[in-house]
């Protein structure tokens, strides 16, 4: 997995990240204010953003709805294409493999 923030961190100037990844600095300002929704960045006022300290509990319940929701749209596409339950886990275990490969491969 690769090394993200940790508890404390100061994230980028809206400005900065907005010319760095060139996007309009507003799409950077709602992805911080969903962020900052969320529980996951703290604001310190005059300060900037700060990557906010999660509880493990709270990280396992987000990367549980957010994988729910993304293999359901997975499962709904599948069906519509008329693909089999197993040919669905087949080819999420391919992809699945292939990224896992191919990321030990950059380490």
């Amino acid at each position: 997995m690769a090394d993200g923030l940790k508890a404390g961190d100061q994230l980028e100037t809206v400005r900065d990240l907005a010319a760095r990844l060139k996007v309009n600095p507003m799409t950077i300002s709602k992805a911080y204010s969903f962020l900052e929704a969320e529980g996951l960045v703290e604001r310190k006022r005059g300060v900037g953003l700060f990557a906010a300290n999660v509880k493990k509990s709270q990280k396992d319940q987000m990367k549980g709805q957010l994988l729910d929701s993304i293999v359901n749209k997975a499962a709904i596409t599948a069906i519509q294409l008329g693909m089999s339950e197993g040919e669905a886990i087949e080819f999420f275990k391919e992809h699945y493999r292939r990224y896992c490969s191919r990321n030990r491969r950059q380490k």
